[in-house]
C-alpha cells in the first residue's frame, strides 16, 4: 500500500478542499480494499451519491470517506443533519472511512468505522445557518466517534503503519453480529461495550453495575438495569469480545 497521495492529479484545482477530495479519493480508489470480502479495487459512485462514495462490486458494502489533515479528532464536521439521519437508519446504510494525512500528503491513518456502530446518537446536529447566511436556515451535523467502542475502529493504517489484512477482516467481520439485531438491542450492547472500554483489561461485574446510573439516563424505560448489563454481558461473551475468568470477573479480548 503506497501512502503517498498523487499530487499531480490537483494540478489544476486551486480550492484546498477540491485540493484534498480529488487526492483522497483517487488514494482510496488506487490502494484500498473491501475489509468485509478483501476485494481490490473498491467502485466510486457516480457525484452526488449522498452519503456514500464508493461499494464494493463483490459483496455490495457501501463505503463514505472523511480525510482530515494532522490528527482524528473526536467530532468529525459532516453534511446535511437529515441526510445523514435518514442514511444511517435506512437498510443500505454506509460503512465511513476516515483518514488522516500529513502536511506533506502522505497517510498517517486510515480506519474503517462499520455501519452497525452508527446510532442516532452519534450523529450531532448543528444549529441552523443564520438568516443572513447563503444557505439560511441549513442544518448540518457533527458526527461524534466518542461515542464508538475502540474494537469499532477498524485500522488499515495506523501512525503510517500498514495493518495486515487478515488482521483488518477478521476484527471487521467480529462484529458484523451487530447487524443482527434490532436498533434497541443493538443500543444496548454498544452502550455497555462503551462501559467496559473505560475499565482496565481485567474488570469486574461489580465495576459495570456502577455504570447504572449513567445507563438509566440513556434508557429511562428500563427498570431492570442490572439484568440487561448482565444479558449484554453474555452477549459480548458469545461473541469473543470479554472473556469470563471466574464468578463476577471478566477480562477484554480486545
Amino acid at each position: 500500500m503506497n501512502l503517498y497521495f498523487d499530487q499531480s492529479l490537483a494540478k489544476n484545482y486551486k480550492s484546498p478542499s477540491q485540493i484534498i477530495r480529488v487526492l483522497s479519493e483517487n488514494w482510496v480508489a488506487t490502494n484500498s480494499y473491501c475489509p468485509n470480502c478483501n476485494t481490490q479495487p473498491l467502485s466510486e459512485f457516480t457525484n452526488g451519491k449522498p452519503v456514500a462514495d464508493f461499494y464494493c462490486a463483490q459483496c455490495s458494502e457501501q463505503y463514505e470517506l472523511k480525510s482530515k489533515k494532522s490528527k482524528l479528532s473526536n467530532i468529525i464536521n459532516d453534511g446535511a443533519y437529515k441526510t445523514m439521519i435518514e442514511r444511517i437508519n435506512s437498510a443500505d446504510n454506509p460503512n465511513f472511512f476516515f483518514l488522516t494525512y500529513s502536511k506533506e500528503y502522505t497517510v498517517n491513518n486510515f480506519l474503517i468505522i462499520p455501519k452497525q456502530f452508527f446510532k442516532p446518537d452519534i450523529i450531532i446536529k448543528r444549529k441552523p445557518l443564520s438568516a443572513t447566511a447563503k444557505r439560511a436556515g441549513w442544518v448540518g451535523c457533527n458526527i461524534d466517534l466518542r461515542q464508538v467502542p475502540e474494537s469499532g475502529k477498524v485500522f488499515l493504517v495506523k501512525n503510517q503503519q500498514v495493518i495486515p489484512r487478515d488482521d483488518v477482516s477478521q476484527q471487521f467481520q467480529k462484529t458484523l453480529f451487530l447487524r443482527k439485531q434490532s436498533v434497541a438491542s443493538r443500543g444496548w450492547t454498544l452502550d455497555i461495550w462503551q462501559c467496559i472500554d473505560r475499565l482496565d483489561t481485567h474488570f469486574s461485574l461489580k465495576q459495570v453495575y456502577a455504570f447504572a446510573d449513567e445507563l438509566k439516563l440513556k434508557h429511562p424505560e428500563n427498570n431492570y438495569i442490572p439484568d440487561k448489563i448482565r444479558q449484554q454481558l453474555q452477549i459480548l461473551r458469545d461473541r469473543g469480545i470479554i472473556e469470563f475468568v471466574s464468578r463476577g470477573h471478566y477480562r477484554k479480548s480486545y
